[in-house]
């Protein structure tokens, strides 16, 4: 890829480079050598792919089109991915940073949620509202518009999928910002929708910075839906500005997700569920294990199982399928170093890790497991979105789940015991808008994700996702019996005192607030 032509944006059906010129490098994380050159789109960008998208909308291109072949444009971009799977694996490896394995599993996935939703596209219905004989009254399930989609770095073709095949099989539009600094998987993304022959303008993908494009996108007078997945931090930049013109989100914002481990647990199975949540793609999961909370009895024990884990893993490039790749920046590596210098001076115990591995070449992150972590401790309380992990004590079994409760997220959370009663009381009480147990990332396509307090709101995935893309509009028709004659037509029309109030037709359903 090094060297290739300018890689453009795609808006309106067609390749466009940037109207300033303006050009993003994109790096390999395990080098820091460039890999690619892409278009900077900027406002005058965004402006074109919103105006495409709403043309689309306002023509009824989308929303008048059968379900069923909405649901099948979705399974052709599916399998268009597919035919060029292992090619856009790698792509996505080399730009992200992950394991090989990690991006085959990413571009499967893509293809199941397109091919999800696709099934579901003619599934989506309205109801009848039983009124009394004088009306017919019935709902839609409509789409909002163009809906603005900002998606993050460490899945780009996952979650691009994930938030573009619900808009599609709902007749929205759609505008993507990709991340700038793993652009090249949208793009991939965006010829996979040329492939399928969309519409001109139904799926826009642009390249910028979120200080430029996305803050023109989120602010754009004719967006009218916008799906945001990044840092609870920008989350509310981008809430302020739907603020201001009342637009709707789904929000999947930062996490601080906590296991709690009882006395009787598996640790063999915490340890695997440790090695896969808190270290898969360098950490770099919004859903990631960062806190494990111990029962005392074994914590000696599972502290010295994790270390031997954590010490053994591969570290290298994604390309080698190591077990530890680097992060996705220079800087993305250098706030995680931050975080483990302040959580020394806050008294932290670096069991091990805890700083760059500047001895390599690009952007790794030692392995890092810090214990005797408190909860008024910044590693407690604020997420760090590497490959860290904050070990804490407790004794009495309800102060774990007390604990994992005590930030202001909640994405996800998780419980590992034998004692199925414990389970369930357990998952019943962590107030997380997942949770696992005996296990992590134990979700699919099929299951909602999305947190609760400061993790965001809205759901992802399931059938649950397709109620954040519609909007229920009420269509209430006032009918007449048939009837011999005008004389009895107007008196079947007329309200009288004697008419029970069965018949009566009240003032509240004729005049709207």
């Amino acid at each position: 890829m090094a060297g290739a032509e300018v890689v453009k944006n795609y808006i309106d059906g067609e390749w466009r480079d940037s109207s300033s010129g303006g050009r993003i490098e994109v790096d390999d994380p395990s080098n820091g050598e460039t890999i690619a050159v892409v278009a900077e789109a900027g406002p005058e960008e965004v402006h074109l792919a919103v105006a495409a998208a709403n043309r689309v909308f306002r023509d009824r291109v989308l929303i008048d089109m059968h379900p069923y072949d909405r649901g099948q444009m979705l399974f052709r971009v599916a399998d268009a991915l597919e035919a060029r799977s292992e090619e856009i694996a790698t792509i996505n490896c080399i730009e992200t940073g992950k394991a090989l394995d990690l991006a085959r599993g990413e571009v499967r996935t893509a293809i199941r949620y397109l091919r999800y939703y696709a099934g579901l596209a003619d599934k989506l219905e309205g109801r009848s509202i039983p009124r009394g004989a004088e009306f017919v009254d019935y709902t839609v399930r409509s789409p909002f518009g163009v809906s603005a989609q900002i998606v993050p770095w460490n899945g780009p073709l996952e979650l691009m999928a994930r938030s573009l095949a619900c808009a599609i099989a709902t007749g929205n539009s759609v505008v993507v910002k990709s991340p700038e600094l793993a652009p090249l998987s949208g793009v991939e993304f965006a010829r996979a929708c040329e492939t399928a022959g969309l519409p001109a303008g139904a799926v826009n993908v642009i390249t910028g910075y979120g200080q430029t494009a996305g803050q023109a996108l989120i602010e754009h007078p004719d967006v009218r839906h916008i799906v945001f997945t990044g840092s609870t931090a920008t989350g509310r930049t981008v809430l302020k500005a739907a603020s201001e013109r009342i637009v709707p989100c789904i929000m999947e914002l930062g996490g601080k997700s906590a296991a709690v481990v009882y006395s009787d647990a598996d640790l063999d199975a915490v340890v695997d569920a440790v090695r896969i949540g808190t270290y898969l793609n360098a950490g770099q999961n919004c859903n990631n294990l960062t806190r494990l909370l111990v029962q005392r009895s074994i914590a000696d024990e599972l502290l010295e199982k994790v270390k031997v884990c954590v010490e053994g893993l591969t570290v290298g490039p994604g390309r080698e399928n190591c077990d530890l790749t680097p992060m996705i920046s220079k800087k993305q590596r250098k706030g995680v170093t931050e975080a483990c210098e302040i959580a020394l001076l806050e008294g932290a115990r670096a069991v091990t890790g805890g700083a760059a591995l500047s001895e390599r070449s690009g952007y790794f992150m030692a392995a890092t497991v810090f214990a005797d972590v408190t909860r008024d401790s910044n590693l407690f309380q604020k997420e760090v979105f590497g490959p860290v992990l904050a070990v804490t004590v407790f004794d009495d079994p309800a102060t774990g789940i007390e604990l994992a409760n005590d930030t202001d997220q909640g994405l996800a959370a998780g419980v590992f015991t034998r004692d199925i009663d414990r389970a369930l009381w357990c998952a019943d009480r962590l107030w997380a808008g997942q949770v696992y147990v005996n296990g992590w990332y134990v979700g699919g396509v099929e299951t909602p994700f999305g947190g609760v307090k400061q993790s965001g709101y809205g759901r992802e995935k399931g059938q649950e996702a397709l109620d954040g893309y519609v909007q229920t509009r009420n269509i209430g028709i006032r009918i007449s019996p048939p009837s011999s004659g005008e004389g009895s037509r107007a008196q079947s029309r007329t309200v009288t005192r004697d008419q029970g109030p069965s018949q009566a037709i009240a003032l509240s359903d004729l005049v709207q607030p």
